[in-house]
């Protein structure tokens, strides 16, 4: 099989998850496929409101089951398959995993027209922390650094 049809393939299946997620009444119109050496490592919907699980976007979900499936939490070499344009949260477990490359359908723009906005998070980063809606305050920095310290200098110490 071509690349171009591989990845539409994977796509085409992403979608799927995320209209069926809504015709069975479970969710958000999301879905997500992970995809490593051509064949599909993980899958998932959005299971934000049947889990009640407000980081269950479709994205996370199916990065989680990759990592339990290939016992890693470094998922380089795997390709995302994503029915829309990644949100902040979703974008950065990407990163964190190491995921290799994104390919998205929907935008965040088409996201944004039908009540999925992600805007006032991207704002939001942008503002000083004494400006933003959420309240935040540093505390017990000393104290803290101490559990830093610890893992400097553990023998477990794992780079990720």
């Amino acid at each position: 099989m071509k690349k171009m049809d591989q990845h539409q393939k994977f796509m085409a299946l992403a979608i799927k998850l995320s209209e069926q997620n809504v015709l069975d009444s479970v969710g958000a119109p999301f879905g997500a496929v992970i995809v490593k050496d051509g064949e599909i490592v993980a899958k998932s919907a959005n299971k934000v409101t049947s889990t009640n699980d407000p980081t269950a976007h479709a994205e996370v979900s199916a990065i989680r089951i990759a990592c339990k499936k290939l016992k890693t939490f470094d998922l380089s070499g795997c390709i995302v398959y994503t029915s829309c344009e990644p949100c902040p949260m979703c974008l950065s477990a990407i990163y964190w995993a190491k995921i290799d490359f994104i390919y998205y359908a929907n935008t965040k723009q088409d996201a944004d027209d039908i009540g999925f906005s992600d805007k006032f998070i991207y704002d939001e980063l942008h503002k000083p922390m004494d400006k933003r809606q959420l309240p935040i305050k540093q505390m017990m920095r000393d104290k803290a650094q101490h559990a830093f310290k610890l893992w400097d200098q553990s023998a477990m110490k794992t780079e990720y």
